[in-house]
């Protein structure tokens, strides 16, 4: 009698610690994939705040770029604007001199 109670409890116990032993097993498994959303998640935020900050810098630089160009457009026509005037000043010194020479 005693026997076959101590093996029922000894099934009892088994059936027990195996039912835990699935337990943290299935525990475990979804901690794992938890985790493993969470990093996924936090790799896709890295990349989209990376891709943000790389279309910022590229962005800043188009701008850098067309200020440059600006610059030296504005420049140019200066330069042009300094040379005409320089002509102009030219052609008027020449027509004051050949005025002068038929004055004579």
């Amino acid at each position: 009698m005693m026997k076959k109670k101590k093996k029922k409890i000894n099934k009892k116990e088994k059936k027990e610690k195996e039912k835990k032993k699935k337990e943290e097993e299935k525990n475990k498994k979804d901690e794992e994939e938890k985790n493993k959303k969470k990093k996924m998640k936090k790799k896709k935020k890295k990349k989209k705040i990376n891709k943000k900050k790389k279309e910022k810098k590229e962005k800043k630089k188009e701008e850098e770029e067309n200020e440059k160009k600006k610059k030296i457009n504005k420049k140019k026509k200066e330069k042009k604007k300094k040379k005409k005037k320089k002509k102009k000043k030219k052609k008027k010194k020449k027509k004051k001199k050949k005025k002068k020479k038929e004055k004579k």
